[in-house]
């Protein structure tokens, strides 16, 4: 039996941050004991035909964990041995920062969805950075930035370079997240303007690769603005999307009205339209972030146009082999539609 089909109800007993920090609690101890080798041994899918290349990073798999499941840089190698391709951790901000009051997440089960709110907590780039400096992981980690709370729209350019520079030995890539729905005015920094503010200062402090995360609530114009952006500073890729505020009338779960960002299955179909969107108008490698849950998803976004694909919520309904299982069904997908490797069928759709 699969020891996940034992813990998911005893977890789903739990409040969902609870059971969050239960669940990084085992991850740490196994980081630290020869149970991480064994479950490399049983969960990393080896195959060369699932390496990519991307932003002139090396990765072993398309599939990745999106920020916001390890916000602290506590777990990354605990992470890859679950077969993950890479490591985005974060949100980071300059300062720690509690996050918003509690209860913060929530779960939607009949819609396999989350809500968050939680406001970037995190213990700061003071603490994260030195951290994931002293961290040897085997794929690569991403630093996703954000503001911190208490930062003015004004002084966003200093903060966000000020949190880079604590962590920049630490990170193979950097993401400059201005799409969160949970810090005050944050999503009013991808406009034009504001946006060019912040890259700029990240980009005279060499941050590289350097990527942006867009919210998918962005109408059709502003995406295109910001991709102009992207172009303009000649960034290294774009993700897409974070969480949205709006809510599916489809939906079920007894917190659907909670305020915060949705996650899920519910967003999967808007997520890979938003990533072929976004393929079309750049040159620019594409991350798919949205309600990936089984390798027909994550395939769904490659074919649309998405180098890699990262997932969160799919983690806590599906639990610790989904990565091995969509690594291995890609495979079997890229051979029915005769693709030699992941990389072959990026933008197939297109």
């Amino acid at each position: 039996m699969d020891p996940y089909a034992v813990a998911k109800p005893l977890l789903f007993r739990l409040p969902a941050e609870t059971a969050h920090t239960t669940v990084h609690t085992v991850l740490r101890t196994a980081q630290r004991t020869p149970a991480m080798d064994a479950c490399a041994r049983r969960l990393v899918v080896d195959d060369e035909r699932l390496a990519t290349t991307a932003f002139d990073l090396d990765f072993p798999s398309p599939v990745g964990v999106a920020a916001g499941f390890d916000k602290n840089a506590e777990v990354p190698r605990a992470l890859a041995a679950l077969g993950f391709g890479h490591v985005e951790v974060g949100g980071v901000t300059a300062r720690g920062q509690p996050g918003n009051p509690r209860p913060r997440l929530f779960r939607l089960p009949e819609d396999r969805a989350l809500v968050n709110r939680m406001g970037f907590n995190n213990d700061g780039a003071d603490v994260v950075g030195p951290r994931l400096a002293a961290t040897d992981v085997p794929v690569p980690v991403g630093v996703n930035i954000g503001k911190s709370k208490v930062t003015p729209l004004s002084e966003a350019p200093a903060d966000y370079r000020d949190t880079y520079e604590r962590c920049a030995a630490g990170g193979d890539y950097f993401v400059v997240n201005v799409s969160s729905p949970n810090t005050p005015g944050l999503r009013d920094l991808q406009n034009r303007e504001h946006l060019e503010g912040i890259l700029e200062a990240l980009t005279d402090a060499g941050a590289a690769p350097l990527l942006v995360k867009l919210s998918p609530d962005l109408t059709d114009a502003a995406t295109e603005s910001a991709l102009a952006v992207a172009g303009d500073f000649d960034l290294d890729g774009v993700i897409t999307t974070n969480t949205t505020t709006r809510r599916p009338d489809t939906l079920r779960g007894v917190n659907r009205a909670e305020t915060g960002g949705l996650s899920g299955k519910p967003i999967e179909a808007r997520a890979t339209r938003a990533v072929r969107f976004v393929a079309e108008r750049t040159d620019l490698p594409v991350v798919g972030v949205g309600g990936v849950s089984d390798a027909e998803g994550a395939y769904a976004k490659i074919r649309a146009g998405a180098s890699l694909v990262q997932l969160y919520t799919g983690l806590v309904y599906e639990g610790p082999t989904l990565a091995r299982d969509i690594n291995r069904e890609l495979l079997d997908l890229l051979e029915r539609d005769g693709f030699s490797s992941v990389e072959a069928a990026v933008g197939a759709d297109l």
